[in-house]
């Protein structure tokens, strides 16, 4: 089952459509769906998809160049090449009028093996490739790479893509596909543990329990996610220690640099290092207050991959229990009653992008055009905060919401509380509308004073229709 992508298919198509030379980057973290997405693309094409290994620059150009030979030619199968020049030399000879897909995956592999292969590439596409009606399509998941090697200006390739696909993790919309018969508390919980991230969707069995689910791949020695983070930091960084480290403070609680450096027993030096890099493959965020963006003072570091945030919270603790095989015993008796609080800052999450959704479809009293959340001294100049905060930059309005991810209503304390933290927020934008976004609905007292002009009361329901 392919499940969304619907935009990047579309990018794809328009761009394999245009006559000539064309070539698109695909580049995102591991098992976010860029192979997937390039094998359902190229369906009934003719087309050939290499995807490199961690082996040498020769082996590479050998496989890479069999593999086109059967893809294209199969009565040539067993032709390879062991020089690139070679290789080009041959597609060039042998391409035809009729548009052809050449997919390279995982393009840092090679090109790490050899340094003089984005140059030779280059000269290849500038040479043989440009002059036919080829469709190339480059893809990695080293995005720090990507970044610098193929997509900068310093890159040997810059100027001959026609356009990039980041790819990102799926929306909590997207995400529910993948488990179509669960309940939208039970979606909800699948999007929190995975972070939207392709492969982690398809290992959800919805045809079981989600305490099963979430058991088999979490707390078993043989789950798929029971190692995850710690086999990705692997791949990514040779001092994964520290890595580790930080992201286990991180997961803690700790949130400011100086806290964070202390608790990690790093300088802050290093730990501005370590944070820049698990930013760029998406493990932490850095979170200002929407109408502060430049304030350093007020800025946090998050983990906002869900996968790597529930894993921290739970599975270091399940070490002994899971390698005595009692990880089912842990997670009944230490996990399932924290999944509300664990879910608290993914639903905030959850409701930014219902919010913004909703804004830019008109459906709000002013038109949303940037989300975020507020925190920072109140009226008693006791710190609070805002969850959702939605500005419309052009007309300089806001709307402001809470969020509550639990087995109780929201009640008139709630209601009042976020009423009480009108005009906190940059005095530019003043609020024009509440937002209240519930799992298990209002009590009667907030359905019956609620100023429905200015007022919208959400449930989980309404975030997935």
């Amino acid at each position: 089952m392919f499940v969304g992508r619907k935009g990047e298919l579309l990018v794809l198509e328009e761009t394999y459509k245009k006559p000539g030379f064309q070539m698109t980057v695909i580049y995102g973290r591991r098992r976010i769906g860029k192979s997937t997405l390039i094998t359902e693309f190229i369906k009934n094409k003719r087309a050939s998809y290499y995807v490199a290994s961690q082996s040498s620059f020769q082996d590479n150009i050998k496989k890479w160049s069999a593999q086109f030979v059967m893809d294209l030619f199969p009565a040539m199968e067993g032709v390879a090449f062991d020089d690139p020049d070679s290789f080009f030399r041959f597609i060039g000879n042998n391409t035809s009028e009729e548009k052809l897909i050449i997919a390279l995956d995982e393009i840092p592999y090679i090109a790490e093996a050899d340094s003089s292969f984005l140059s030779v590439f280059q000269r290849a596409i500038d040479t043989i490739f440009s002059t036919k009606n080829i469709y190339l399509i480059i893809c990695g998941s080293a995005i720090s790479f990507m970044e610098k090697e193929i997509l900068s200006e310093k890159s040997p390739l810059f100027g001959r893509r026609t356009n990039q696909i980041f790819l990102k993790p799926f929306d909590y919309r997207d995400s529910a596909e993948f488990t179509p018969r669960y309940s939208s508390e039970e979606k909800a919980i699948v999007y929190g543990v995975t972070g939207g991230v392709a492969k982690y969707l398809t290992l959800f069995d919805d045809n079981v329990s989600l305490d099963e689910n979430l058991i088999n791949q979490f707390f078993r020695p043989s789950g798929y996610l029971y190692e995850e983070p710690l086999n990705l930091l692997t791949q990514e960084f040779r001092t994964v220690n520290t890595y580790n480290t930080v992201i286990e403070v991180c997961a803690e609680g700790a949130n400011r640099v100086n806290e964070i450096a202390d608790k990690a027993h790093i300088s802050t030096a290093t730990l501005s290092y370590v944070l820049k890099n698990l930013t760029v493959i998406g493990v932490v965020s850095k979170k200002t207050p929407i109408t502060e963006e430049e304030s350093k003072k007020r800025s946090v570091y998050e983990i906002s991959d869900g996968m790597y945030r529930f894993w921290y919270q739970f599975v270091p603790h399940a070490r002994a229990s899971v390698e005595m095989n009692r990880g089912e015993a842990f997670y009944y008796n230490y996990v399932k009653s924290k999944l509300h609080s664990y879910m608290g800052s993914v639903f905030e999450e959850m409701c930014r992008y219902y919010t913004l959704s909703e804004g830019l479809a008109g459906k709000l009293k002013c038109f949303v055009t940037n989300v975020g959340s507020w925190w920072g001294p109140g009226h008693d100049h006791k710190p609070t905060d805002i969850d959702v905060v939605g500005i419309d930059d052009a007309g300089r309005k806001a709307v402001i919401g809470e969020c509550k991810f639990k087995n109780e209503v929201i009640d008139k304390q709630v209601y009042e509380a976020l009423m009480h933290r009108i005009g906190l927020i940059d005095k530019r934008y003043p609020e024009v509308q509440f937002l209240f976004f519930s799992l298990s609905g209002y009590s009667q007292w907030v359905i019956d004073n609620a100023d429905m002009q200015n007022v919208r009361l959400f449930t989980l329901e309404d975030l997935y229709q």
